[in-house]
């Protein structure tokens, strides 16, 4: 299972330079209710439009969208180790992650962001590989 961070959710969008790769969207995709906040704010502070709009929507129903309940807030108020400067949203997108691997759940961040990679890493999470190759 692969955690969509919003940076690879807006790069995807808005047609970035760094791309992520077909395949990724083959994949089982989760992320926090978070990301579908951050994502129509930024698509509406550009004003791109109605096409835009078709995207965001059609994107954000491919993924299962995990609520911020009491458990993850909870958990994005605890320290992450080796970060004592993690932003608060980055928090509550790891806080999410910790949650759900904590849960039983195979869970492989995918963020452009290097912040929340090492975050990630610093909690015994996986990070996607961007670059690997496919078989």
């Amino acid at each position: 299972m692969i955690y969509l961070d919003t940076s690879v959710v807006l790069a995807h969008l808005l047609g970035e330079d760094r791309q992520p790769p077909p395949r990724l969207w083959d994949e089982t995709l989760v992320s926090s209710r978070l990301l579908e906040y951050e994502t129509w704010t930024r698509i509406n502070a550009k004003q791109l439009g109605e096409p835009y709009a078709r995207a965001t929507h059609t994107l954000l129903g491919r993924l299962a969208l995990v609520e911020l309940s009491p458990l993850v807030l909870a958990r994005s108020l605890e320290p992450f180790p080796g970060m004592p400067a993690i932003r608060t949203l980055d928090a509550l997108h790891l806080a999410t992650c910790d949650y759900l691997h904590r849960h039983g759940r195979s869970i492989e961040l995918a963020s452009y962001d290097a912040r929340m990679n090492s975050a990630a890493h610093s909690i015994s999470l996986r990070v996607y590989d961007f670059d690997k190759q496919e078989s």
